[in-house]
């Protein structure tokens, strides 16, 4: 009988209130290049995709050649002000903190995300919270960003090296979300998925298997008896 075995967070949007550092950064790159990308367009259509999705997105959307000699360039100039930008925020949740540090104790922990390695590294030691995850899956570790479910296949084979006597399977891990292609890659790996309401309302959450308002509202026993009922 599967338990609760494994947790793998996403990082921003779950454990760093980022996103609305990395819209500015995506709306001055792509206002460079004469698009205009609103706030409301940025979370109703860009949300959960890594730097790369993005910007073939939006230029798509508005009919430009998306090859990679044009999407470089503007990954890196971005990648540019968002570091910038966090220097000057410690731009944590609240209740994450308190959240990983109870998990850590029990749990193996890792992070998958859109997001570059460096950045996320970045943020977890100004906040004190690196040694608390055992593996980071970055953009940079995967040919494929969410929705496809290559994220967390990969963050979970690099816990399941780290343990190799034991085992965890998909249906063991708990995945924590709070886009809608984010909650969709980690169903399409098989894990339970908790959505956490930071940047889309809970009813736009419904997909997953539970949904919380704040990471500070949950309780990591009563979640664990909720979704493995029999254990």
């Amino acid at each position: 009988m599967n338990t609760l075995s494994a947790i793998i967070f996403d990082f921003d949007g779950v454990i760093a209130d980022s996103e609305p550092l990395h819209f500015a950064g995506f709306r001055l790159t792509l206002a460079e290049i004469g698009i205009n990308l609103t706030e409301s367009d940025y979370y109703a259509n860009y949300l959960g995709y890594d730097d790369r999705g993005c910007f073939i997105a939006a230029l798509t959307a508005h009919q430009r050649p998306a090859d990679p000699s044009v999407i470089a360039p503007l990954m890196q100039r971005k990648a540019q002000a968002y570091l910038e930008s966090v220097k000057d925020h410690l731009v944590i949740f609240p209740g994450v903190r308190e959240f990983v540090s109870e998990a850590a104790a029990a749990y193996p922990l890792a992070i998958a995300s859109g997001a570059l390695r460096h950045e996320i590294e970045f943020i977890l030691e100004q906040a004190g919270l690196r040694k608390a995850f055992l593996h980071i899956t970055g953009a940079e570790d995967v040919t494929r960003g969410k929705p496809d479910p290559e994220p967390f296949i990969h963050a979970l084979a690099a816990l399941n090296r780290q343990r190799p006597n034991q085992t965890i399977a998909p249906d063991s891990c708990l995945v924590i979300e709070d886009s809608i292609p984010g909650l969709r890659g980690a169903k399409t790996a098989g894990m339970k998925v908790l959505a956490v309401a930071n940047t889309h309302t809970i009813q736009d959450l419904h997909e997953a298997h539970a949904v919380a308002q704040s990471l500070s509202q949950v309780r990591l026993s009563e979640l664990r008896e909720r979704l493995w009922p029999q254990t």
